[in-house]
């Protein structure tokens, strides 16, 4: 009988880290084990209302080896001896810079509290100034170094995000010797090749979000960062020019992480790439179906056969990178800087009266108090569900725009706000969390109107994600705006499943990307149609977001 094998999927959300083992010949999710990031969840190196968002390496570190430890207790006797691959997918763009070893800074004397020597989380937009400068520079340049991601640069990528770090603060400036995407990191420190001169950069992350192009021969010339400033001089040479895509090894684990984690120096590790992307990969995405991981935002992914597109340029998304998500294929990506996010903001919004008098009443000890406050808020979003789906859509009732945390694609600008319009004595609770829910929804029938403006077609959707599994509300209302029907994912966790999917292939289980998928795919649980009456009404609100959106970003842009 032959061996079953099994590889690893780490998958570093928002929030928290989670490992999953599969078993590459059927598919089967062996364990998993979620680590939320201790830091994090205390709100440590964060400044909300700033847009600051910082996540300290050790959140990092410490979810991988317990999430990898814990799945293997979980597991049959057995599996540890016979894992044989580990990939790994993160949020991105999220850099960090490291000294000349490849350390974090820290993780280094004198920068351990310091935000700016942390991770640099997606959806920090402390550098919109700074992505308004790289955009202005690069539309007067002789080459436009941002044509190949959308022609817009945007505040949660790569060199927004050094630039501003830089700026702001001296001494990691001096530290600094390179800066290097989570996603490359984590597989880097597991083979023990973090010096930056050796690290493999990923196609996904360098493509997507960096200005990496063969085209350009690598990163912008050195002439045009120092042009942006001269702070920059001398970094692209520690840079990198060469990536890989997620079928590519970077090594094996180092003895000092296969003892920790309890497996073989022979586990080969691979290049990592994006939870967006790689989710797509592990959601059995195909040429023309558009992959949607709905979470706290969303990352809508597209691949297509290089040669059908050509040398076009799609405006106004977040790139377009050979073998991005399938090797092989041309990847696209967009999304939305908030979706989940913006109807947790109106449970926040509502949670506070009660958390402020609750919270004060000494009618009840603090544990009860929390109880009930942790009650409520399990409960708030399910009961404004419950109560917006009764309500009929409403061609003059309440309109939201969805930019709570800037707009992503189309046409990147995290100036934006979002607003809320049509309000009377009479609105309630659940009807404005309806709007928001609509509001989320044309935001994707924006993105999916763009692609398919330029000439992209787009034949159906697959979701996945938090927000795809829990709320019927939701995809009902998304699939009647986009009136195309949506597949939802069977798999509870198809971004660690996608990496488990791409360390099948890198450990030479699978040839290629779309053999594994065939191989290890869970398919689709459920399918949402449109309603034809819906879609029409929709139709009619969609055209009066656009005009309200177009107003705001006329007049209200800061």
């Amino acid at each position: 009988m032959t061996q079953a094998k099994y590889t690893i999927g780490l998958d570093y959300g928002s929030d928290s880290v989670r490992s999953l083992i599969v078993d590459v010949a059927t598919g089967e999710e062996i364990a998993s084990v979620v680590f939320p990031y201790p830091r994090w969840a205390k709100g440590m190196y964060c400044v909300p209302h700033e847009n600051q968002f910082r996540q300290h390496p050790l959140d990092y570190l410490e979810g991988l080896e317990y999430t990898v430890v814990e799945a293997l207790k979980q597991a049959p006797a057995g599996v540890a001896e016979n894992v044989v691959g580990i990939s790994i997918d993160t949020t991105g763009s999220t850099p960090v810079a490291v000294d000349e070893k490849g350390t974090p800074l820290a993780l280094t004397p004198g920068f351990e509290e310091n935000p700016n020597a942390m991770f640099v989380l997606w959806k920090d937009h402390t550098a919109v100034k700074e992505a308004d400068q790289i955009n202005e520079l690069a539309k007067k340049w002789e080459i436009d170094f941002t044509k190949y991601e959308g022609g817009i640069y945007s505040s949660e990528w790569f060199w927004s995000k050094i630039l501003h770090v830089s700026r702001a603060d001296a001494g990691v400036l001096r530290a600094a010797n390179s800066w290097v995407e989570h996603c490359d990191w984590i597989p880097a420190v597991l083979t023990g090749t973090t010096r930056p001169q050796i690290l493999k950069r990923s196609r996904c992350a360098a493509g997507h979000k960096a200005m990496w192009h063969e085209a350009f021969g690598g990163l912008p010339t050195e002439e045009f960062l120092v042009a942006l400033d001269p702070i920059l001089s001398g970094l692209r040479d520690r840079m990198f020019k060469e990536t890989y895509t997620c079928d590519v090894a970077v090594g094996k684990l180092t003895p000092e992480w296969a003892e920790k984690l309890g497996l073989s120096t022979d586990v080969v590790v691979g290049v990592g790439a994006f939870d967006a992307h790689l989710g797509a990969v592990g959601a059995q995405i195909e040429p023309y179906y558009l992959s949607k991981v709905m979470g706290t935002s969303t990352c809508d992914m597209l691949v297509a056969p290089t040669e059908e597109v050509g040398d076009k340029l799609i405006a106004g998304i977040c790139g377009q990178v050979d073998g991005s998500v399938v090797p092989g294929m041309l990847g696209m990506e967009a999304g939305q800087s908030a979706f989940g996010d913006i109807y947790a903001w109106f449970k926040k919004v509502l949670m506070w009266p009660a958390q402020q008098i609750i919270g004060q009443t000494e009618l009840v000890d603090e544990a009860t108090r929390a109880k009930l406050l942790d009650e409520l808020s399990d409960k708030m979003i399910m009961e404004l569900a419950k109560a917006a789906e009764a309500l009929p859509i409403d061609e003059k009732g309440v309109l939201a725009i969805d930019w709570m945390n800037g707009r992503r694609t189309p046409d990147a600008n995290q100036n934006l706000k979002g607003a809320i319009a049509g309000l009377n004595l009479g609105t309630d609770a659940p009807r404005i969390f309806r709007s928001l829910v609509e509001a989320t929804a044309f935001g994707s029938k924006a993105i999916v109107d763009r692609f398919i403006e330029q000439g992209v077609p787009i034949k159906g959707v697959i979701a996945l994600g938090g927000v795809a599994k829990k709320s019927k509300l939701v995809m009902q209302i998304v699939c009647d705006v986009l009136n195309m029907p949506i597949k939802v994912a069977r798999s509870e966790q198809a971004c660690a499943l996608g990496s488990a999917m791409a360390a099948a292939v890198v450990a030479g289980v699978y040839a290629t990307t779309h053999e594994a998928q065939e191989k290890m795919g869970g398919g689709f649980e459920t399918e949402y149609h449109p309603i034809p009456e819906n879609a029409a009404k929709y139709q009619v609100i969609y055209e009066k977001y656009m005009k309200l959106g177009q107003f705001i970003e006329a007049n209200l842009t800061r």
